[in-house]
């Protein structure tokens, strides 16, 4: 039986966290701030550590930077749990040396999937280093890219950085597709023209997601156009570097296969609700795909323009005028000018 060990100020979200991974067979020992946290690591020597980072004492940057130190539990795998979701923040973590970083709110699911995988490549490390026990370092394998938020840092620190205001076009489709892009800062919208002329929302990038990839050949064209949906910052990557890159990680390169192929699936799920929910439902799942994306409150209010609502709806803007109208009249949701604050968050997410 594997050992977690939790380190959150929080009462109910640490008991909460322990019964649940108790639930699924894992031995769970708890700390409440990170000086009792980075002395129960050292003494029980768990197999993974799931630490908050706002705490009392001792923060989670100071718990992870005290293990690093100490050779006796610097193997550890480590994720950090926290409300930040910053991308400077989650840079940091990783930076700091953390394995991942979960986000609360966060799915039972998420949280089993994380340590899962972690416990695993750690077990896989483990058997690589005692079957090879005294194989040299190649100090050119030691400075590749390890994982995906390795490859976001990459982007950070040697991407060419570029600033969007709202509105204004990253690239056209049938621009020669010569970058590719990290979301740093804001939110973009990829779009394109249907039959009719009717611009047609294909996805919504976030900041820390990937922009621009149609393939690794230079000469082939975007598929689709790519606007700023507020202010948005990027960083920039040619295809030939990026290659390059790729071509000495494996790890990275499946990784990123893996974030292409959920992203594929989601346009897909975005397109099959267009064609087939009603407009009410289309227009209540956007709203709250919007908030999503925002990451919003439901207490919070969504400033979106109705165009861009209608578009991803895929629907007129007409209609989506009505019927957020509709909702307004049903005490669901409430508008001030572009504003939209969701009031009956429930009942949004059961309109058919």
């Amino acid at each position: 039986m594997k050992t977690v060990l939790i380190i959150e100020d929080d009462t109910a979200l640490r008991e909460n966290t322990a019964e649940l991974l108790e639930l699924n067979n894992y031995k769970v020992i708890t700390a409440p701030n990170g000086k009792l946290g980075i002395e129960k690591a050292k003494q029980e020597k768990p197999d993974i550590i799931v630490c908050d980072i706002m705490m009392p004492v001792v923060d989670g940057y100071g718990v992870l930077e005290s293990l690093a130190g100490d050779s006796s539990v610097n193997q550890i795998p480590f994720i950090f749990l926290s409300a930040k979701t910053e991308h400077k923040e989650i840079r940091k973590g990783m930076d700091l040396g953390a394995d991942d970083y979960l986000t609360k709110p966060f799915e039972e699911e998420e949280l089993l999937s994380a340590i899962e995988s972690r416990l695993a490549k750690a077990s896989i490390l483990s058997r690589i280093m005692k079957e090879q026990p005294h194989e040299e370092v190649n100090e050119e394998d030691e400075n590749n890219l390890r994982n995906l938020n390795e490859l976001k840092n990459f982007f950070d620190d040697n991407g060419s950085i570029s600033t969007y205001k709202k509105g204004e076009t990253i690239y056209k489709i049938g621009d020669h597709s010569n970058n590719i892009f990290l979301i740093l800062k804001g939110v973009v919208k990829s779009h394109k023209m249907d039959e009719s002329g009717k611009e047609l929302t294909t996805a919504l990038h976030k900041a820390d997601d990937f922009l621009g990839f149609t393939s690794f050949d230079e000469n082939i064209p975007y598929q689709e156009s790519s606007t700023a949906v507020g202010d948005v910052e990027l960083a920039a990557i040619s295809k030939m570097e990026l290659k390059e890159v790729l071509g000495k990680s494996n790890n990275v390169s499946l990784e990123l296969m893996n974030v292409l192929t959920d992203n594929l699936s989601e346009v897909k799920e975005q397109l099959l609700q267009m064609a087939y929910s009603s407009v009410r439902k289309k227009t209540a799942q956007t709203i709250l795909q919007f908030a999503e994306i925002l990451n919003k409150k439901s207490e919070d209010t969504i400033k979106i323009s109705r165009n861009d609502l209608a578009s991803v709806a895929g629907i007129a803007t007409e209609s989506l005028i009505r019927t957020l109208s509709g909702f307004k009249k049903e005490g669901i949701i409430d508008i001030e000018g572009r504003n939209i604050k969701i009031l009956d968050l429930q009942r949004l997410q059961l309109i058919d």
